[in-house]
């Protein structure tokens, strides 16, 4: 079957630890939260279907050995998986961004999984699916965009709680244009939190931008 994919373009990865980085981004179409915040919402509809073959050859022609899978929600689509298991076969390195809302037990185990917990200020904290902590490699990551101090207060309960910063590498990110980042990085030093500022680096290269070319 094919996947629903909104764009695919070479970017500048500008989140995780692969922030800054060259990657062949691949955008599905489809999402089941709506986020407060969210600066994708373009992607919710809409889409041209293409054959994992066609994606595979894509990805190969233009050059890119590292491939993010985002969206929208890339496993809303079961053929994500595919295209995930087909893209590492053929020595791609891939990295998938999910909302942590879908089970992420069926990600092939050499892909890079990049869960968004969701915070209250996103109005979708219930959607988080807590197993996924289970699941989740040690080498993988959690991402917490944070719109308010409150955010930042419940994040910081959740990391403790689930123990976070001692089994991944945990960012927390300013919601752009919502938060100060000066803001949270002092939150951040006062309470000596072992997380990573996650800035969106994509934004400040190419402001009004979504993309790099």
């Amino acid at each position: 079957m094919p996947l629903l994919v909104k764009e695919i373009y070479p970017a500048i990865i500008g989140e995780s630890r692969f922030s800054g980085l060259p990657a062949l981004l691949v955008r599905v179409s489809g999402c089941n939260l709506r986020c407060s915040y969210c600066d994708t919402s373009y992607a919710w509809e809409g889409g041209r279907k293409r054959s994992i073959e066609e994606l595979k050859m894509l990805c190969a022609q233009k050059g890119f050995n590292r491939v993010l899978l985002t969206g929208g929600e890339p496993l809303l689509q079961e053929e994500s998986l595919e295209l995930m298991s087909e893209l590492i076969e053929a020595g791609h390195q891939v990295l998938l961004e999910t909302n942590g809302s879908l089970s992420i037990a069926d990600v092939p185990e050499q892909a890079h999984i990049i869960i968004d917990l969701k915070t209250p200020g996103s109005g979708q904290a219930s959607a988080n699916l807590y197993q996924n902590l289970e699941i989740l490699k040690p080498s993988d990551e959690l991402k917490f965009v944070l719109t308010s101090l409150a955010d930042y207060q419940w994040a910081r309960e959740i990391m403790r709680e689930f123990e976070l910063d001692q089994r991944f590498l945990v960012n927390f990110s300013p919601a752009f244009g919502l938060l100060d980042p000066g803001k949270l990085a002092r939150w951040i030093l006062k309470d000596r939190l072992n997380v990573r500022l996650n800035l969106q680096i994509h934004k400040l290269i190419f402001p009004g931008k979504e993309r790099g070319v």
